[in-house]
């Protein structure tokens, strides 16, 4: 199988996350293997303790392998320059949209400090993915109905729809309330059976695939939507059908 765009994804490595082989050339080694034309990724570094020096290698990499890598710039509330810097990365080639992770940043996603990161994404154009999870404190999926409302030009993606099989429904009903939320199905805790009740709640054009490699394994998240008991159609849509339409909407 070829023409998989894997929608969640990253580079680098995890200061407190065990990964064996956290090179660009292994995982691109994996894609190869599994038939994945394109991931779109942001860089661990980025989302953890420093955005800037994470943001660069993100465009390092974009540049090394173009076509491969579509990038999402991590946006930190915390830092002051964050809207400049981000306006200013969101021009550079390969750069789809944002990446936010209100769990690590520990700031509400409809809070004030992601404001501006939705403001830019709307003025540009670009899709948003954001972590979720419910029950979270700072991103269930109560929090991307809220900015889903506020913002309804920008393409959010949900990631992981939940995370936990309890949180399937409250992240499809927001996806069903909301035309411009798109659930990412990344999760250790997802089964196929899990993407096929998904695919049959809300419909395989407003779901997407996604692995989060390098946290989790690529091969397992495709196996699962491979697995799934869905129909062809509805799995080519799921592996390449919507994000290509999510990322022909990004200008």
């Amino acid at each position: 199988m070829t023409g998989i765009i894997d929608a969640h994804g990253h580079l680098g490595g995890w200061f407190a996350f065990a990964i064996a082989d956290s090179s660009t050339e292994s995982l691109l080694r994996v894609m190869d293997s599994c038939g994945v034309d394109t991931m779109c990724v942001s860089h661990l570094l980025a989302i953890g303790p420093d955005s800037r020096a994470g943001n660069a290698l993100l465009l390092d990499e974009l540049a090394k392998h173009p076509g491969r890598f579509l990038g999402y710039a991590v946006y930190d509330p915390h830092d002051p320059e964050a809207p400049e810097r981000t306006a200013d990365l969101l021009a550079r080639p390969g750069v789809i949209g944002l990446k936010l992770h209100p769990d690590t940043h520990q700031h509400e996603l409809d809070g004030p400090g992601y404001a501006p990161a939705f403001e830019l994404a709307a003025e540009h154009g670009r899709i948003v993915l954001s972590h979720g999870m419910n029950g979270s404190p700072w991103c269930s999926p109560e929090r991307f109905a809220n900015v889903a409302s506020r913002y309804p030009s920008v393409q959010l993606l949900m990631g992981h729809a939940g995370l936990f099989p309890a949180g399937l429904p409250a992240a499809a009903e927001v996806a069903m309330q909301h035309p411009n939320v798109t659930l990412e199905i990344c999760s250790s805790r997802l089964t196929a059976r899990h993407v096929a009740w998904l695919v049959d709640a809300v419909g395989a054009d407003r779901m997407v695939f996604g692995s989060d490699a390098l946290f989790l394994d690529l091969r397992v998240g495709l196996g699962r939507v491979l697995l799934a008991p869905i129909t062809p159609a509805d799995r080519d849509q799921l592996l390449s059908g919507t994000m290509t339409r999510l990322l022909e909407g990004s200008r």
